[in-house]
């Protein structure tokens, strides 16, 4: 199982950055802001964000594939909850600067290019910067331990520590 999701990874950044390639030459327009080539996808719930994010699912979970694939963009400041994969998770970071933390120790400051390995339980939080928007893939393996654990918000004195 472990070969078949690295094996989709594997895919997803070679379909990523083949698309991103197309999208950058295809884009001439001056007068438009992104270069995403998601649809920014839906609101993020509330209840496990702080400020406004939006979640876009790329592949839903099914038996075969046990993998979700998904792109959240992060309005500057926003975040979600601490939170935990009981079968890890992959970021790969697209667009802006953003923030990531594991429990207990400090924070990292992400870019696009960048890629985030988070290993099985390991509490953790992510989102965008204060200054910046923030866009990531989330990769979810494994689905069939689980997805997501949602824990409490990340408050203002954690978020601005640095």
């Amino acid at each position: 199982m472990k070969n078949i999701g690295l094996k989709i990874v594997a895919i997803m950044v070679a379909i990523l950055f083949h698309y991103s390639i197309n999208a950058q030459a295809m884009n001439t327009n001056a007068a438009q802001n992104s270069t995403s080539i998601f649809p920014q996808g839906n609101k993020a719930p509330a209840e496990y964000f702080t400020g406004t994010a939006w979640v876009q699912t790329l592949l839903p979970n099914d038996d075969t594939l046990t993998t979700v694939i998904s792109n959240v963009v992060f309005e500057p400041g926003a975040r979600n909850n601490w939170h935990k994969h009981p079968a890890g998770q992959i970021l790969i970071c697209t667009e802006g600067i953003g923030y990531f933390q594991e429990r207990s120790k400090p924070i990292q400051t992400l870019h696009p290019g960048d890629v985030v390995k988070i290993l099985p339980d390991v509490e953790h939080w992510h989102g965008a910067s204060p200054n910046s928007r923030f866009t990531h893939i989330a990769v979810n393996v494994n689905t069939e331990r689980g997805i997501v654990q949602w824990l409490q918000p990340v408050s203002d004195a954690e978020y601005n520590k640095q």
